[in-house]
């Protein structure tokens, strides 16, 4: 079996999620390449003992990024920094000649996500992908197997959003993405956006204007240190966009939301696609549950389908048992893997999201920002 020695670039809550990933490739059977972490890097040295005392395979343990790039071991590189910093440490990774993975928003605005595919087409032989575990799902990997096939038909209309509720309480300190310079002036839709779009855009549902409504209802939070502080990003955000297929040249409405602040969701990402002949909605709310509309003529009747683990990489897990978000990081990062050893994903919907498709996420959240300040639909 291959390997691939990762560094990693922010050892906090993601960086472990990798990390345990790496540790559970044995789930894997059928992989032929793997992930061995080499190096991990964090300004707070206090993160490195859960890695040194979990991680033999550590070499390096730094607090400054570039000593990390400088190792020659190292061939590809987790950054899971904040917004501001992406632009920075992704361009210099792929100066550095490593694969990069890199947290959505792939840029703290269209300008960084611009600055970083630039540099990128300057390293064609460099590997890049973003973040985004949701589409990895059983029944979101059912969903795609459906659009390929073409059984929705003809599209009338497509939801999808993120919904939590960590930000409900006001008195919850301030936390670095609700600071526009640090976090964005997309606000939610920089931190929550590029997992609600992934799906649609990979199926070629692009995004032709929207008219977005953003809402910043908590303007001012304790800062942790016995003051207040101004809340300067946007909680919420829903995108009602006018969108086409572009297989077809048809269009339909699509309508996009990401929220931090949804009264009674811990955590939800959700999709619906209805169609001319088929439709299909899922949530993880409830992660086994697909329900399915197939129209044929007559009474038209929801059905629901139990998923287990019908993965896009192969799981030792028996096929009956229920499938969680520890789940869909191990196998967003199979894809990612598989990616880079054979230069193509085993099927359209079992791949990381692009750097093109980030650009066009970019796009779409800069026409928000606009049409929230102009109170008027904007072009994408």
């Amino acid at each position: 079996m291959k390997r691939i020695a990762f560094g990693i670039i922010g050892c906090g809550l993601m960086g472990r999620e990798f990390a345990s990933a790496a540790a559970r490739w044995c789930h894997l059977p059928e992989m032929d390449v793997r992930p061995e972490i080499v190096a991990i890097c964090d300004t707070d040295p206090r993160l490195f003992p859960w890695y040194a005392g979990n991680f033999s395979s550590i070499r390096q343990m730094t607090r400054d990024y570039r000593e990390l790039l400088k190792n020659p071991e190292v061939e590809a590189v987790y950054c899971a920094v904040p917004h501001n910093l992406h632009r920075e440490v992704y361009c210099a990774t792929l100066e550095a000649g490593k694969h990069l993975m890199g947290e959505k928003p792939f840029g703290i605005d269209r300008d960084a996500n611009a600055a970083i595919l630039a540099c990128m087409a300057k390293h064609p032989n460099a590997f890049v992908r973003c973040s985004s575990e949701f589409p990895f799902y059983p029944a979101v990997q059912k969903i795609g197997r459906m659009i390929e096939a073409g059984e929705f038909g003809r599209i009338i209309e497509v939801n999808a959003g993120f919904l939590h509720s960590s930000d409900l309480d006001p008195q919850k300190p301030l936390n670095w993405k609700r600071m526009v310079e640090i976090n964005g002036e997309y606000g939610c839709l920089g931190d929550l956006g590029m997992h609600v779009c992934h799906v649609p855009f990979r199926a070629g549902w692009i995004p032709r204007t929207v008219r977005a409504v953003l809402s910043n209802l908590v303007p001012r939070r304790p800062d942790g240190k016995g003051g207040i502080a101004p809340c300067e990003t946007w909680d919420n955000a829903t995108l009602l966009c006018d969108a086409v297929d572009s297989r077809t040249g048809d269009n339909f409405p699509m309508i996009l939301k990401t929220q931090r602040i949804a009264p009674g969701e811990k955590d939800t990402w959700y999709l619906e696609i209805l169609g001319m002949k088929s439709s299909a909605r899922f949530s993880t709310k409830n992660p086994k549950r697909l329900e399915v509309l197939n129209y044929n003529g007559g009474e038209q009747i929801w059905g629901q389908i139990d998923v287990g683990q019908d993965t896009a990489f192969k799981s030792i897990t028996g096929g009956i048992f229920a499938f969680g978000f520890s789940d869909s990081i191990l196998q967003m990062w199979a894809a990612f893997l598989h990616e880079l050893r054979h230069g193509r994903p085993p099927s359209q919907f079992a791949g990381c999201v692009t750097p093109e498709e980030t650009a066009l996420s970019h796009r779409l959240f800069t026409a928000a920002l606009e049409s929230q300040r102009s109170g008027t639909t904007v072009g994408v």
